[in-house]
């Protein structure tokens, strides 16, 4: 679920990082991918890559977008190898006419809530984890939250 931004630290310099998403324009404006494949993961969860052949995945603020989350968190952690981090950001911010119903009638407590959910759900991830990142402004920013977790084992199906 990428898109013109990756949002990595700029202290992190991976040497192969894969965009998934549906608009070529805006993910090859995106300075960070070295790779760009187009793919909508609401339609087919099972992504065009190979087992264990990452060392992490993020989603960031799409989680609210997706239909199949549960398929989709067993399809990346199919793609993570054992012990790889997979992290989901997410604000107080959405397209309404896109995310799904569930996430527009909770709160941002719940929204942490249900993202655990899905890596539970999931059966392949270990040591779940919420973050807050929002910064300590006043008056407050734009929040940001992460829940992450580690692959522990294959999916199940």
């Amino acid at each position: 679920m990428s898109s013109w931004r990756s949002h990595l630290p700029t202290h992190i310099r991976p040497s192969r990082v894969v965009g998934l998403g549906m608009n070529r324009a805006e993910m090859e404006n995106n300075p960070t991918l070295t790779e760009v494949v187009i793919h909508n993961l609401n339609r087919a969860p099972r992504m065009p890559f190979a087992d264990a052949e990452f060392d992490g995945a993020v989603v960031t603020v799409s989680v609210q977008y997706m239909t199949r989350p549960i398929e989709t968190f067993i399809e990346v952690a199919r793609v993570l190898k054992p012990g790889a981090p997979f992290v989901v950001t997410f604000s107080n911010r959405c397209f309404p006419t896109k995310a799904v119903a569930i996430w527009q009638h909770l709160d941002d407590y719940d929204h942490g809530k249900l993202v655990g959910s899905y890596f539970m759900e999931s059966g392949a991830f270990e040591n779940i984890d919420f973050i807050d990142r929002s910064a300590p402004t006043s008056p407050p920013s734009d929040p940001i939250w992460a829940v992450v977790g580690y692959k522990t084992r294959e999916a199940t199906t």
